[in-house]
């Protein structure tokens, strides 16, 4: 697949137009969300287009981003949303709604598996092997096409994957617990937000 891979600074354009359903991720300079900034969102409409948008990390001004991440009628998919979602929360002062998560579909899904990633899913359902040599480098400065192609990887496959996913959950008579999950998600970041890390419903 040859992506085409559209770079922005600061925010996406007044004019873009990506669809109803949407794969999101993020890239920080770390996972804690205090410390650690956020850089980039990277979008796909769910063909081979990436858009990315790099902010300008001193003062985080995305109107028309904001507005996509709110839209109660945009649906939002992730993989592991969970740190995408604190990031966005914490820099850009705002709630993601509509969310689907590949990860947590997997773990619902996939008891076949004990192995969860997006490399992994690619592979499963796609067939494709993805690289995964960027996933720890500097998102803070320049980007190079390789990390560029990275960050259009981690969004181009998603709504096929949650497609299969959604297939398995469905005739497995798991699709109503998932959709509790992903109820829960938003009170899951909260709790990171507030340092409460841990399991709360472990003795």
């Amino acid at each position: 697949m040859s992506n085409k891979i559209q770079l922005y600074k600061n925010d996406l354009p007044d004019d873009l137009k990506l669809g109803n359903i949407i794969a999101i991720d993020g890239e920080f300079m770390g996972l804690n969300v205090r410390r650690d900034p956020l850089c980039l969102i990277q979008l796909s409409p769910g063909n081979s287009e990436a858009h990315i948008v790099q902010f300008d990390r001193n003062n985080y001004n995305a109107p028309n981003l904001v507005k996509l991440l709110s839209d109660e009628k945009i649906t939002k998919i992730f993989h592991y949303g969970r740190a995408d979602l604190a990031h966005i929360k914490y820099y850009l002062k705002t709630d993601t709604n509509n969310i689907l998560d590949t990860k947590i579909a997997s773990k619902l899904a996939r008891s076949y598996s004990d192995n969860h990633s997006l490399k992994s899913l690619i592979k499963e359902f796609l067939n494709i092997d993805i690289s995964k040599q960027f996933q720890n480098s500097d998102f803070g400065g320049d980007l190079s096409p390789s990390q560029l192609k990275y960050c259009a990887n981690d969004v181009i496959y998603l709504h096929k994957i949650h497609e299969e996913l959604n297939k398995i959950l469905e005739r497995e008579n798991r699709i109503v617990l998932y959709q509790d999950c992903l109820k829960f998600l938003k009170t899951r970041v909260d709790l990171d937000l507030a340092l409460f890390k841990d399991d709360i419903w472990s003795h």
